[in-house]
């Protein structure tokens, strides 16, 4: 058994501190630590009473490398699963190095002050782990996450080599409102506003925001317009799957959504650069539509549909072209029922967790930082179908699908 602190309170800090209290027989301490305690407070009045499970919360700036490690020491945690902003990774993996935790995250570090995000800074910190006997696993959530996993099984299990690789994320939820961003908006809105990259023969190639789209059936869900983005896994899969000659991002928005956006940039509501405001007061555009937008962790009891989101995986087996589709649907009121949080919160907090599961249990362990292809797929594709998020394969035919155009 383990001691597991985890840190935020959000929708997936809901998620992820639930589902650790389902499987309190491998957790044996469960901590919850944001700087806002009182949303620590509510997530465990509310897990106490549906689960009867105590959980320990306190108040924490997570930036604060000497506090976070003093709150590790004190609960004597031997896991630390981050599920805060991706601007606190490196903070936090100071800490877990200082009091000698393992580390678990869902999302690669971004710079708060410049919309990009890379893993290079966190595997600089590879050997720092190795030497202290320690691991940290990053991006355990759905995508980055399970669509590595997805892709490893492809690779360890269906396929010789990968050739092709398209990820496909589609959110067919309707939350009522105009607009409203389905997690942190500041970090949905840079991923979407940036520049699209794919990778196509070991070459990065950038592109205009939401140019490339195509339209694919989602099955069990239905058919949705589909945006090339850049997102983090197609860097750490593309290392680690030589043998891929393109990969690929898409994402799904509705028109609606879109409208909003471009509105909003075109008025420049969706800039990071700091203006003044009155007399010595700064906050940056961004800051200020955060604050006017519906908080994502509210969305819960309104959002209807389903999400889909899954891996198309083109290779050959026995000398002969196969492709695959490997992926998951989740209910927007079913993941509510369970946990008080919608599926973009529950199809990151599940992996989360399951993440520090693999380490806490030893099925996964390895000292140093390590992206979760880089371990047998097979033990977490049975966890998900144990843990809430079932997952189906289909064989698609190899010529002839918008996805080839």
């Amino acid at each position: 058994m383990a001691n597991l602190l985890i840190i935020g309170a959000g929708g997936v800090g809901r998620v992820a501190t639930f589902k650790a209290a389902m499987n309190d027989h491998v957790f044996k301490n469960i901590v919850l630590a944001s700087r806002t305690k009182s949303k620590c407070d509510e997530i465990a009045k509310d897990i106490k009473k549906r689960l009867g499970v105590e959980i320990k919360t306190y108040a924490l700036d997570a930036m604060d490398v000497d506090a976070t490690a003093k709150l590790i020491k004190d609960t004597k945690s031997d896991i630390v699963l981050n599920v805060a902003l991706p601007y606190q990774d490196l903070a936090i993996m100071d800490a877990c190095l200082k009091a000698k935790a393992h580390y678990v995250d869902t999302a690669n570090y971004e710079h708060p002050d410049e919309a990009k995000f890379e893993y290079k800074l966190q595997w600089a910190k590879d050997k720092d782990f190795k030497k202290a006997g320690l691991m940290a696993l990053l991006g355990s959530g759905f995508d980055p996450g399970v669509t590595n996993v997805f892709t490893a099984y492809a690779a360890q299990e269906l396929l010789d080599e990968i050739e092709y690789l398209d990820i496909l994320d589609c959110n067919a939820g309707d939350h009522g409102y105009p607009f409203a961003t389905n997690f942190n908006p500041e970090i949905n809105i840079r991923e979407i506003t940036q520049k699209g990259r794919y990778y196509e023969n070991g070459k990065w190639v950038e592109i205009e925001p939401m140019s490339v789209k195509f339209d694919w059936e989602y099955p069990k869900v239905g058919k949705y317009p589909s945006y090339l983005l850049y997102h983090e896994e197609l860097e750490s899969l593309t290392k680690n799957f030589p043998s891929i000659k393109r990969a690929r991002f898409f994402m799904t928005f509705s028109d609606k959504y879109l409208w909003h956006l471009r509105a909003l940039q075109n008025v420049g509501m969706t800039s990071i650069e700091p203006i003044e405001v009155c007399k010595g007061c700064k906050i940056s555009p961004m800051e200020f539509l955060k604050k006017v937008l519906p908080d994502p962790a509210s969305l819960g009891p309104r959002t209807k549909g389903q999400t889909h989101i899954g891996v198309v995986v083109t290779g050959y087996k026995n000398g002969k072209k196969k492709r695959y589709y490997i992926y998951n649907i989740c209910d927007h009121q079913c993941a509510f029922r369970e946990v008080g949080a919608q599926c973009v919160s529950y199809t990151t907090g599940v992996p989360a967790m399951i993440g520090a599961k693999m380490i806490a249990t030893k099925t996964w362990f390895e000292p140093g930082v390590k992206n979760m292809e880089e371990f047998p797929a097979r033990p977490f594709m049975y966890e998900l179908n144990k843990q809430g998020l079932p997952w189906f394969i289909e064989e698609l035919p190899t010529e002839g699908l918008p996805i080839d155009d």
